[in-house]
């Protein structure tokens, strides 16, 4: 019980640390667009937008990002009903939403677990991606604490969800 209350702990200094970098203007104009970037609507553009100038690899991402995400999302949607994890909005009362949530809980953040996802499978199909695409997705899971809608635990948990589905679909081609 002490280590879990420790971890708690950390979690609400990091998150509290996080959530205070609203006066650095570019923080505070980055990272909203950097959550906004992971809404899923965005994922089925990248595959049209792969069919359009890589044909050759297009089907083969589209197939894996299919199993990718047909393991990701339910998970997650699991995992949150399961959980059922407060908002940090919710429990802290120095926290506040800068950003309306999806759904109810917290634990994982599903920004950070389909961002994940398509780090893995963009980096896996272009490797010379990597580096920007760890970055485009580190930022959107520190974008959902900033927002004030996740703790940072959730983040590592939706990072991790991400990549072992991201993992997963790129194993079944």
């Amino acid at each position: 019980m002490k280590l879990i209350a420790g971890a708690m702990h950390l979690d609400n200094v990091f998150l509290v640390n996080i959530f205070q970098l609203n006066d650095k203007k570019l923080v505070s104009t980055v990272l909203p667009l950097a959550s906004h970037s992971a809404n899923g609507c965005y994922y089925p553009l990248i595959a049209a937008l792969l069919f359009l100038i890589d044909p050759g690899n297009a089907a083969r991402f589209f197939i894996a990002a299919l199993i990718a995400f047909a393991i990701e999302l339910p998970i997650c949607t699991i995992m949150k009903y399961w959980i059922k994890r407060s908002r940090p909005f919710e429990a802290l009362n120095i926290i506040y939403k800068r950003s309306s949530p999806g759904d109810r809980f917290s634990l994982p953040s599903g920004h950070t677990s389909a961002a994940f996802v398509m780090m893995i499978l963009l980096s896996s199909f272009y490797p010379i991606l990597i580096l920007p695409l760890v970055i485009w997705a580190s930022m959107v899971g520190m974008s959902r604490i900033y927002l004030g809608v996740h703790y940072p635990t959730d983040v590592l948990a939706g990072m991790a969800v991400g990549i072992l589905s991201g993992l997963s679909g790129i194993t079944f081609l």
